[in-house]
């Protein structure tokens, strides 16, 4: 009998923000593919070492471990973590992300703070850590939203920070390719589980946005993400790809 190969054998992949959503679900891909996970949590300890505890059941490893990665400093310790255990580096997803909505004149520092700070300066710190230590044939897989490409009213904030990190993208990808490292950028639209889970009252708005009728699935953005850190695509960087069921919004 051939036993099936796994794509990812060997290497190590960060998945930050893995404590619950599509985070989870992309560890879990990635795990089930042969890769030793680096689950990353801010808040949600439980929810990273529950990740852990799933990977582990597969037969997989995993470890959790956690960091602040709008702070510069505890970014570093994060990496510092990982060099001590797994020990080395070979993909990272920038999936952590937090939103917000509300009037333009109601505007708060520290909505500015936590948004540009968890969106934008949080992958920009990963990134950069990760740049010292990646292999030939890395890789950074960023996330941005559909919310992006169309923004609606009150999240200005949200959209504008997922757009800097697809800049990021296509300047990363051109710096770091002459190191065979690729970057990608993957863009949901809404999911489940997901940050739709606490907003219900636009459950329905984006079921209609789309002609499947239903938002996505986690585990259809983490498919996406297992392509991108395969070696199939090897030859996919600087791009971004849209995973929102077609719809409009």
């Amino acid at each position: 009998m051939q036993v099936e190969s796994k794509s990812l054998a060997g290497k190590v992949a960060l998945v930050t923000g893995s404590g619950r959503g599509i985070g989870r679900e992309v560890a879990l891909r990635l795990a089930r593919e042969g890769a030793t996970i680096v689950a990353h949590y801010a808040h949600s300890k439980a929810g990273a070492e529950q990740t852990v505890t799933e990977i582990r059941a597969l037969g997989g490893a995993a470890v959790a471990y956690q960091a602040d990665i709008a702070n510069r400093r505890e970014v570093v310790a994060l990496f510092q973590q990982i060099d001590r255990n797994p020990g080395r580096i070979d993909i990272v997803v920038n999936n952590s992300g937090v939103s917000t909505s509300g009037p333009l004149a109601e505007v708060t520092d520290a909505e500015v703070a936590a948004i540009f700070g968890i969106n934008l300066l949080g992958p920009l710190y990963v990134a950069s850590e990760a740049a010292k230590r990646l292999p030939e044939g890395g890789r950074i897989i960023n996330f941005s939203s559909s919310i992006a490409k169309y923004p609606v009213a009150g999240a200005g904030l949200y959209a504008a920070a997922k757009r800097g990190v697809e800049s990021f993208t296509e300047s990363w990808a051109r710096e770091l390719g002459a190191r065979k490292i690729t970057v990608n950028t993957v863009i949901p639209g809404a999911t489940s589980p997901g940050m739709m889970d606490g907003s219900p009252q636009y459950r329905a708005f984006f079921e209609n946005a789309s002609p499947f009728k239903r938002i996505g699935r986690a585990d259809e953005i983490a498919a996406v993400v297992a392509f991108l850190a395969s070696p199939q695509a090897g030859w996919v960087s600087g791009t971004h790809i849209l995973a929102n069921g077609a719809a409009n919004t």
